[in-house]
């Protein structure tokens, strides 16, 4: 391990309490930056300062909650997403399919919006990326967070997230569709004059084994003036299919098929 010198040490602590970022601090002084942190960790001690990550979490600053974003990503959040909150590891992670590189952007846009400090990244995986915001406030945000699976727990929404939902309702059914949703074309036949033709029609589906989550769904779109129905498959009811041409026409409207 290399060793630097007393003086470059002393330098590097006076720049952050300068407040100037470790990643500033390490460029300038040609020294490693987990080096750089673990100077000002070791300061910090010296000195008895306890380190709260700095945060802009609407929920703890008192802030407004930027609440387009926020509700299509409760949405994303509720259908594909999931959080880690461990001590030294804190994320929210929005899975996409890798080819829809449309949605990837949204979910990225949206964690910056509804948080802008926290650090966004993206993990590719095979098939899919993986859309990460890192901080622990996370948890504040989505209280649905909890041990176990989504549909193993019960779902609900607190008063505040229900007032953004009712006022932005079209993002969060966007959020769903977009998590465990899609709008593909369904076809049969009919007898016309005697001739048997094939007819073709578009056809959303929202897909999650969790009764709170549908729920949470279908009454939004009652709410909206779409007609629905259970699709049961294999003995299963989890799915929720929209048919109807007038019902199609207002979610192609509002949200189209994922790209």
């Amino acid at each position: 391990m290399e060793q630097h010198s007393p003086s470059i040490r002393a330098q590097a602590v006076t720049l952050m309490r300068q407040g100037i970022p470790n990643r500033v601090v390490a460029e300038r002084l040609n020294v490693p930056r987990g080096t750089v942190g673990w100077w000002r960790s070791e300061d910090r001690r010296a000195h008895g300062e306890k380190y709260e990550e700095p945060t802009d979490c609407p929920r703890c600053t008192g802030g407004a909650v930027d609440n387009a974003p926020y509700s299509y990503l409760l949405g994303l959040y509720l259908g594909d997403g999931h959080i880690i909150s461990k001590r030294k590891q804190h994320h929210l992670s929005i899975y996409c399919n890798a080819a829809q590189t449309g949605l990837i952007a949204a979910a990225e846009e949206a964690m910056g919006r509804v948080m802008p400090l926290p650090r966004v990244t993206r993990r590719h995986k095979a098939g899919c990326v993986e859309v990460k915001s890192h901080t622990k406030h996370w948890t504040c945000l989505f209280p649905q967070h909890g041990p176990g699976r989504k549909h193993e727990r019960l779902i609900t929404l607190e008063p505040w997230q229900q007032d953004i939902v009712d006022a932005h309702p079209w993002d969060f059914v966007r959020g769903l569709i977009h998590s465990d949703g899609c709008r593909l074309t369904n076809w049969t036949t009919r007898l016309v004059a005697g001739e048997r033709k094939r007819y073709e029609y578009p056809r959303y589906f929202f897909t999650n084994v969790s009764d709170d989550i549908r729920r949470l769904y279908t009454d939004t779109l009652d709410k909206l003036g779409i007609d629905w129905t259970h699709c049961t498959r294999n003995g299963n009811p989890y799915n929720i299919s929209v048919a109807k041409k007038a019902s199609v026409a207002l979610l192609d409207a509002h949200v189209g098929p994922k790209y």
